[in-house]
């Protein structure tokens, strides 16, 4: 079965930067259309960065300029290298696929958390 391990999370002060690792099994990863997503306290989840398995990249006006998704198929593994955060930033944050159909499984997420 899918299984998602998110990593990297931390305390960071504003203007600082963490990067963020997922560990993916039980897929075939490489042809994948991923993103990571966030949920900041009583709000909803929202995805703010996505990958297609070609490559191509988009990101949420939010985090456009600051964040960046990357990934390595070898590995099965994705990243997002979070740069200039701010305190808005804080929330937990989750990799999964980009799908029309709701995701049933997620993981257990990586919390970040953004000091003024």
């Amino acid at each position: 079965q899918v299984q998602l391990v998110e990593s990297g999370g931390g305390l960071v002060q504003a203007g600082g930067s963490l990067r963020l690792s997922c560990a993916a099994s039980g897929m075939i990863f490489s042809i994948n259309f991923m993103g990571w997503y966030r949920q900041a306290p009583g709000k909803q989840r929202e995805l703010v960065a996505t990958m297609t398995s070609d490559g191509n990249t988009h990101y949420a006006d939010s985090v456009k300029g600051r964040f960046t998704i990357s990934r390595d198929n070898a590995k099965n593994t994705m990243y997002l290298q979070m740069n200039s955060l701010k305190r808005e930033d804080t929330a937990v944050y989750y990799c999964n696929r980009v799908s029309s159909y709701p995701n049933t499984y997620w993981g257990q997420g990586t919390q970040v958390t953004v000091s003024s």
